[in-house]
């Protein structure tokens, strides 16, 4: 197929230009009908805001335009299908849990999984085995699941209806899974990626790490808002199987999804699927090499420390800085804000960095002016490490999803909830992975780990527990 052929994004600039006349939704009126202070920022991006037109085609039944840029990422990125999603990859982990697992299945489900897929996890109504990723003593954070531990699971489960892997994790780790995808599908179990984080896997070069397409997954969502250049929210669902049905699939997208989807947001994913393909391998090659002495650059100031990880295929632009001074990761990172530079997430070590596929800022520049922000505090070398207690590899909720649907809820001071069952799940945020899920049972650790957080400046969605404390089931 044509890869510099922009179907849906053409299509909405030539109804544009025909200067049009609405009376259909929105209200906006292709931007006439708008507040005034507002017009300048807005006025452009309005005149493509449109509804279902006549040759503007339809998100949840496409034969147009939108068919014709669907089918372009599809080719692009070596998919059977792919849908455009108007909700991000939240959407995307719902419909494909939803459309493969029924209430009662045995699912097999990486830990450090997004909340997206524990919420699907509760609205499909099945039992989750969770498996414990491995762990980054240097960095000091959670990996991805070894390969000898998921197929060792699989065989225990051999019954199981799918795994659900999340690869790359939030700081760009990621392993080949083309043997456990292999083991899954001879005990025909689905295997499901949230691949969040590896949109700008698709690349055609060799430069970055596979896709889970590439691996044969049956289904797997990447948001294309996170690496490549679309709007926020715009994501992508590669169906890719030969044992879900698409039917499914589309049923659940059309639940979950809006009926009245975003125009400029949907051409943004047409032009994302665009800038990928048009970025030749030279380009990728310089931002490469520009993140490398951006590396380099970094290591240079003693306050800090650039993580590195030689045993996983590491995502490139993702770059995690340690603290090597007096400040927590969390306090490192609102001391950049002051410098106006803004990374993607902290915890109680790290800051994260979320690198471009196309370098425009003067990264030198950056680091001089961090350099020149951090030069007065002391360089600690020795920080105290947390070395994480995996008693079990694989473990399950102590309630199940319908238990849990007719219990009461109260409310317990934090220091009172161990070995009680937790009904709401704890989330530091970002990255929106959580401490505490639903369902499982309070231990001294997860109090430690909470407090520990706490102190170094986490925040939470949610209620307060530290002040309110936490909510839990009451006893049966």
């Amino acid at each position: 197929m044509n890869q510099s052929k922009r179907p849906l994004y053409d299509a909405l600039v030539s109804f544009s230009n025909e200067a049009p006349i609405s009376f259909h939704v929105p209200g906006h009126k292709n931007g006439t009908v708008f507040s005034n202070d507002a017009q300048s920022l807005y006025r452009s991006l309005l005149a493509i805001d449109v509804t279902e037109l006549s040759g503007l085609d339809d998100l949840h039944n496409p034969t147009g335009i939108i068919k014709e840029a669907e089918d372009l990422a599809c080719n692009l990125f070596k998919s059977k299908h792919c849908f455009f999603l108007v909700g991000g990859s939240t959407v995307g982990n719902l419909a494909m849990i939803m459309a493969t697992c029924h209430q009662g299945d045995t699912v097999l489900v990486q830990r450090n999984s997004h909340k997206s897929v524990l919420n699907g996890l509760r609205l499909a109504k099945v039992n989750p085995v969770f498996i414990e990723p491995s762990f980054d003593h240097n960095a000091q954070v959670a990996t991805c699941i070894d390969e000898a531990s998921l197929i060792e699971t699989i065989k225990k489960y051999p019954n199981s209806r799918a795994l659900i892997i999340t690869r790359p994790n939030y700081y760009g780790y990621t392993n080949q899974i083309d043997r456990v995808v292999q083991v899954a599908h001879e005990h025909n179990i689905v295997v499901l990626v949230d691949e969040a984080h590896g949109a700008h896997f698709g690349h055609p070069s060799n430069l970055l790490p596979n896709s889970a397409i590439h691996y044969g997954a049956d289904l797997v969502v990447q948001s294309a808002h996170k690496t490549l250049p679309a709007m926020t929210m715009g994501s992508f669902l590669h169906f890719n199987s030969g044992i879900v049905d698409i039917n499914k699939v589309r049923h659940y997208l059309q639940l979950f999804q809006s009926s009245s989807p975003s125009y400029p947001l949907l051409a943004s994913l047409d032009l994302a699927r665009y800038f990928l393909a048009e970025l030749s391998e030279t380009e990728l090659k310089d931002t490469l090499a520009s993140i490398k002495l951006f590396k380099s650059h970094l290591s240079n100031i003693p306050q800090l420390k650039v993580v590195e990880n030689a045993e996983y295929d590491m995502d490139p632009l993702k770059v995690t800085v340690q603290s090597s001074c007096e400040l927590s990761g969390y306090q490192l990172q609102k001391l950049l804000e002051e410098e106006a530079i803004y990374t993607e997430l902290a915890d109680q070590n790290n800051v994260l960095f979320v690198m471009p596929l196309i370098i425009k800022n003067d990264l030198q520049g950056v680091c001089q002016r961090i350099k020149n922000k951090l030069k007065n505090l002391a360089v600690v070398n020795a920080k105290a490490k947390v070395t994480p207690k995996i008693i079990n590899k694989t473990s399950s909720l102590a309630l199940t999803y319908e238990e849990m649907e007719v219990l009461e809820v109260e409310t317990v001071r934090l220091e009172n909830s161990i070995g009680r069952i937790v009904s709401e799940a704890i989330i530091p945020y970002p990255p929106g992975i959580p401490l505490l899920i639903s369902g499982e049972k309070i231990e001294n650790k997860h109090i430690d780990e909470l407090i520990e957080l706490k102190q170094a400046g986490a925040y939470f969605q949610g209620t307060n527990i530290f002040d309110e404390g936490l909510k839990v089931f009451k006893y049966r």
